[in-house]
């Protein structure tokens, strides 16, 4: 039997700071689990990975998990999260938040739109790393999720 450690996780990285982007790719790398990650610098182009869209993302293989940032332009994050739990084919997919923000609005209104966690982004690159190990640990080895599509 193979074990969680052993398989490969789709994750979809969805933020405009590159060097955010980098941190946690960075983070995923030295986890104890294999992860393709796969990046979208706003909203509009999370959605057209989500769904596939022709020609660029015909081939995009469905996230596991989905780190979001909440503030982007051309879509945001409480947008991206809307519409993907309004879509019966991306509404089981886990989102969890990774944002600057530690507003409590912000907070609320992503649990709120159906956000599966929150988490602040630190400002420490080792306390980002233990997140990111983590976030990893409790989705890809702690709980059950349905089976792929």
């Amino acid at each position: 039997m193979q074990s969680n450690s052993d398989s490969r996780f789709n994750i979809l990285i969805v933020d405009d700071e590159p060097g955010d982007i980098d941190l946690v790719r960075l983070a995923l790398a030295e986890g104890r689990f294999l992860c393709h990650t796969m990046v979208a610098i706003n909203g509009k182009e999370a959605m057209a990975v989500l769904r596939r869209e022709a020609p660029r993302f015909t081939d995009a293989p469905t996230p596991d998990l989905v780190l979001l940032d909440l503030n982007m332009p051309q879509m945001n994050g409480r947008e991206v999260l809307r519409a993907m739990k309004e879509d019966p084919l991306l509404a089981n997919i886990p989102v969890v938040v990774l944002t600057t923000s530690d507003v409590e609005r912000d907070i609320v209104a992503s649990y709120d739109l159906g956000a599966s966690g929150y988490i602040t982004k630190p400002v420490d690159m080792d306390q980002l790393f233990r997140d990111i190990h983590s976030v990893e640990e409790y989705w890809f080895c702690a709980v059950r999720r349905p089976p792929r599509n």
